[in-house]
């Protein structure tokens, strides 16, 4: 008897978390299916089909395909789920409904009474819309690139009190552009974005920067997962595993990145952390030099400091993409401002402190010949502005990397909400030799 068909279909799921968080819930024959749309007919007929949960660009395209739509699906216009039932018909839903309200109370936003702007036109701008009415918004305005409200008057929405991301503008691995400028809406109270890679958008880091309650797409795509695998299997799946499953995928796919003085022990406590974790530690000045085809001290001999910070940047730029990795960055990335959202957006930022007297200096361009306590001073206050928290690395390596696991470990497994910042400690009068 062939085995039955459950997984994800789209046009290009190279990004797609959806197989872990399945395994996850018990499906383990859970796989991606990249269709052309030429294909998406044929591939539907198939009797075989178990479960399927459809993404961009078809949960309008597949419906003249299903024999039977739920009425929530019918009314919103997109469906997100499909299987196969004894009677051989094709049945779909829209669970992408349930995780968007879940991301959104989750996240400690209301949408009573508010106006909301949703940006995008797709299927999941559809269900946005669908919920935010459902909640009780006092009106919804859509976004798109032609139409009465488009991207060029959006002025004219300054009243709206909730932004709702639906496009892929942010989403790896174009990171770093946000669809909009926050600061349009001055009333702004909550913004939502359906991207969950990276973990912080351009438009979510803004959002934490304005203080404004905000949450990623992670949160919409456990919960929605959650309720097709309740249709795949005709099943109830208590809620708890939502919290469950979306902590297990924040520990395994956030990043680890370690800032600190020179010689304070980064790459030390690097590996202790690899080792640790089984996590794959990437150097930033290993990375640098391999891409530079030169030693640091060889680039600062050519091209000085200038030099060094604009392959950094690169580095930054690259490495903060990924995720599930140990970043080990040099001692002066914190003073250029830019690399704070390549290294934030992923990722939980450590500072390592330690005793002035005994960092070393030897084949380090920039600390060898300087005053260690005016670089302190000068460089202080920048630690503190990128940090989510400090570490203290006077004592035992392989302890310093237990302490970083540990903390990890409770902050991606707490189930604090979204909008709730990690922490980031005020510079204060912290001296590097006092901690």
């Amino acid at each position: 008897m062939p085995e039955k068909i459950y997984g994800l279909l789209g046009r290009k799921l190279g990004h797609s978390w959806s197989v872990p968080i399945h395994t996850a819930l018990g499906c383990g024959d859970y796989r991606l299916y990249e269709r052309e749309p030429e294909e998406l007919e044929a591939f539907l007929r198939n009797a075989d089909i178990g479960g399927l949960n459809v993404t961009i660009p078809y949960k309008r395209a597949v419906m003249p395909c299903c024999d039977v739509i739920d009425p929530v699906a019918q009314a919103i216009g997109s469906v997100n789920t499909l299987t196969r039932r004894p009677d051989g018909k094709l049945y779909a839903f829209n669970t992408d409904a349930a995780g968007f309200r879940y991301m959104a109370e989750r996240a400690g936003i209301s949408f009573a009474g508010k106006k909301a702007v949703i940006l995008g036109t797709g299927g999941a701008s559809l269900t946005a819309q669908a919920v935010a009415r459902s909640m009780g918004a006092g009106a919804v305005a859509v976004i798109s690139r032609s139409g009465p409200d488009h991207y060029g008057n959006l002025s004219r929405h300054a009243d709206a009190e909730i932004v709702v991301n639906t496009t892929p503008v942010g989403m790896f691995p174009d990171t770093g552009a946000s669809p909009v400028d926050l600061t349009v809406f001055p009333k702004c109270a909550g913004v939502l974005d359906v991207i969950y890679n990276p973990r912080r958008t351009a438009l979510l880091l803004q959002a934490e920067k304005l203080g404004i309650p905000c949450s990623d797409g992670l949160p919409m795509l456990v919960a929605q997962a959650k309720a097709a695998e309740e249709h795949f299997f005709e099943r109830t799946i208590p809620d708890s595993e939502n919290e469950r499953i979306l902590a297990q995928l924040r520990r395994e796919t956030g990043n680890i990145i370690l800032i600190g003085m020179p010689g304070c022990g980064k790459s030390t406590v690097g590996k202790a952390l690899s080792a640790l974790t089984g996590r794959e530690a990437i150097d930033l000045d290993e990375w640098i030099v391999e891409k530079a085809g030169r030693t640091i001290p060889e680039i600062f001999a050519s091209g000085g400091e200038a030099e060094f910070r604009a392959l950094e940047r690169e580095a930054v730029t690259e490495t903060g993409k990924l995720s599930g990795k140990i970043l080990l960055t040099g001692g002066g990335v914190v003073k250029d401002a830019r690399n704070y959202a390549p290294l934030h957006q992923n990722g939980r930022i450590y500072h390592l402190v330690r005793d002035l007297a005994l960092l070393p200096t030897e084949g380090r361009p920039l600390s060898q010949n300087a005053d260690l306590a005016a670089m302190w001073a000068e460089r202080s206050p920048l630690y503190a502005g990128f940090r989510d928290a400090v570490i203290d690395n006077s004592g035992a390596v392989e302890d310093t990397a237990a302490a970083i696991w540990r903390d990890f470990c409770e902050d991606t497994g707490a189930q604090r909400p979204e909008h709730e910042p990690a922490g980031h400690p005020p510079a204060g009068d912290l001296r590097q030799d006092d901690v």
